[in-house]
C-alpha cells in the first residue's frame, strides 16, 4: 500500500488530508459555496449540508486517504489555516496495468482568479506522481462551458482527450464533459506498474 503525506505546504497554501477535526469547516465551505458550486456538481446526497453526514464523509475520506484508495486534500491559506478555501480530490485510484486516478477540485468563490487552484493542484499533482504514490496517470473532465477550469488544466499540461458526450447527469440534465490527462513525466514508457 502506497501513502501519500497527509499535509502539503505551498508557498500561500496548505493542504489537508481528512480528519474529524475539519467537521465545521468543511460545512462552512460548503455552505457557503452552495450556489457558487451548483452548476458544476452533481445532486448532494440528502445529508450533505447536516454535521452528521459531513463526519461520515470525512471519516470516509479519511479511511480512503490511509488504504490509498482516494486522495482528498482540503486547502487554506497558510496564513489562515482555519478556514477552508477550496478541495483537491483524487478519486477511484486504480493500480495495476492502469495507474491511474480521478481527479476532481473545487475553490471558494472569494478565493477566485489569485492562481490559488493551480498552486494547490501543482503540490497535489506531485504528490500523486511522487515515489509515495507513484501514479502514472491522472484524468479530469470539465463541462466545456467552465473556461477557468480549463485554463486551469491547460496551464499545467493536462492534453485533451476529447469530448465525451452526456458525460455527467447535473443541475437537472447529462452534460457533455472535456477528458484531459496528465501523464507522470517521470514513468519511462518501458516501466512496468
Amino acid at each position: 500500500m502506497r501513502r501519500a503525506l497527509t499535509v502539503l505546504q505551498g508557498p500561500r497554501l496548505l493542504l489537508r488530508a481528512p480528519a474529524a477535526s475539519m467537521q465545521a469547516q468543511v460545512l462552512d465551505y460548503h455552505l457557503r459555496n452552495q450556489a457558487f458550486f451548483a452548476p458544476w456538481d452533481p445532486a448532494y446526497p440528502a445529508d450533505f449540508f447536516e454535521a452528521e453526514g459531513v463526519a461520515q464523509r470525512l471519516a470516509q475520506g479519511l479511511t480512503s486517504f490511509a488504504e490509498g484508495r482516494a486522495y482528498r486534500f482540503w486547502l487554506s491559506l497558510a496564513s489562515a489555516p482555519e478556514r477552508l478555501i477550496g478541495s483537491i480530490h483524487f478519486s477511484q485510484v486504480a493500480r495495476g496495468p492502469f495507474q491511474n486516478t480521478l481527479l476532481g477540485y473545487s475553490l471558494d468563490e472569494q478565493a477566485q482568479g489569485q492562481g490559488l487552484m493551480n498552486e494547490g493542484l501543482r503540490l497535489a499533482i506531485a504528490e500523486m506522481f511522487s515515489p509515495r504514490v507513484q501514479l502514472h496517470r491522472i484524468q479530469a473532465a470539465v463541462q466545456p462551458q467552465n473556461r477557468p477550469s480549463l485554463a486551469v488544466l491547460r496551464r499545467l499540461g493536462f492534453a485533451s482527450q476529447g469530448l465525451s458526450p452526456r458525460y455527467l447527469f447535473i443541475n437537472g440534465a447529462w452534460r457533455d464533459h472535456e477528458v484531459f490527462a496528465l501523464l507522470n513525466p517521470a514513468w519511462p514508457d518501458e516501466q512496468a506498474p
